[in-house]
């Protein structure tokens, strides 16, 4: 699986990065956000508000090799920004 990661450095409050990743030059994700949490920087996949008030993906890796491999392309885009 072939992942490109595109962000736009920012500084608002927790959140770092702003930006998208294209998977298999077919489909494109937009709104991922790296976020400093409080044991590090971490990936967030877009979300919206649920009924409940609480926040939930709306897109997401179905399995753990392709988070990680999400997760890894996004953090190193950010650190060669």
């Amino acid at each position: 699986m072939k992942i490109t990661a595109k962000l736009t450095k920012i500084e608002s409050g927790k959140v770092r990065a702003l930006g998208s990743i294209v998977i298999d030059d077919a489909v494109k994700v937009e709104g991922i956000r790296v976020i400093e949490g409080e044991k590090g920087l971490f990936v967030a996949m877009p979300q919206r508000k649920n009924k409940e008030e609480k926040y939930e993906e709306i897109v997401y890796p179905v399995t753990r090799e392709a988070r990680e491999q999400i997760i890894k392309t996004v953090l190193d885009a950010y650190n060669a920004l």
